[in-house]
């Protein structure tokens, strides 16, 4: 259990004031854990992908964050760069605005960009922020992201107050269907919280917690 269970975690450290110093202990956990990858801001990408490219432990960024209300063609790039610097899963932040002015097709195509811009060299994971949606708008933006060729929807950025439920989970796992990846994001900090998200549908986990959570287990 331990090992696969690692295998769901992202080991994350968004924070603006994290140091060389915990990005570097970030690192070390993620490769004695054995962690599905780091999550970490882009410009740590780089430096990350220098001690885990001899690993199995991904680089995962994120793009557009935490507000999601960067251009699109800011987005593509972020996304580009940071691929081209060793990120092989990319986290990006839907335009939050434009979903709730019902601005669908502007919101997929948004999300779309990233998605082409990533194509066949990273996972995309779509940043859906369901703290600040009603239920039809998170389905609305799961549907987008299905349609935009996403490969996971996310809960949270963590920087938007509330983060993942099992309510929510299951919600966007209804919609998504089975086949899709979910990750639940934000306030997951237990061995109990990480099997309720698992059972609820969630496919991976994001958590700066990931050592406590392994060690439980």
């Amino acid at each position: 259990m331990n090992n696969n269970l690692a295998k769901y975690i992202d080991h994350t450290l968004l924070k603006p004031e994290a140091t060389r110093e915990q990005i570097k202990q970030l690192i070390s956990e993620a490769k004695e854990y054995d962690f599905a990858s780091v999550c970490v801001n882009p410009h740590w990408v780089s430096y990350s992908y220098d001690y885990l490219k001899e690993t199995n432990v991904k680089v995962c960024t994120v793009i557009g964050f935490p507000l999601g209300a960067n251009s699109t063609e800011t987005k593509v790039f972020e996304t580009k760069k940071a691929i081209s610097n060793g990120a092989t899963e990319v986290d990006m932040v839907i335009n939050i605005g434009e979903l709730k002015s019902n601005n669908d097709e502007l919101v997929k195509q948004d999300i779309q960009a990233v998605v082409e811009a990533a194509k066949g060299k990273a996972l995309t994971k779509v940043i859906i922020e369901t703290s600040l949606l009603s239920n039809d708008e998170k389905v609305r933006v799961c549907e987008l992201a299905k349609l935009a060729g996403a490969d996971f929807v996310k809960t949270s950025t963590g920087f938007s107050g509330g983060g993942a439920t099992v309510e929510d989970i299951r919600l966007m796992r209804e919609t998504v269907g089975p086949d899709m990846g979910i990750k639940a994001s934000g306030g997951v900090r237990t061995l109990q919280d990480t099997k309720a998200m698992i059972e609820a549908g969630a496919t991976r986990i994001g958590a700066s917690a990931g050592v406590k959570i392994v060690k439980e287990a």
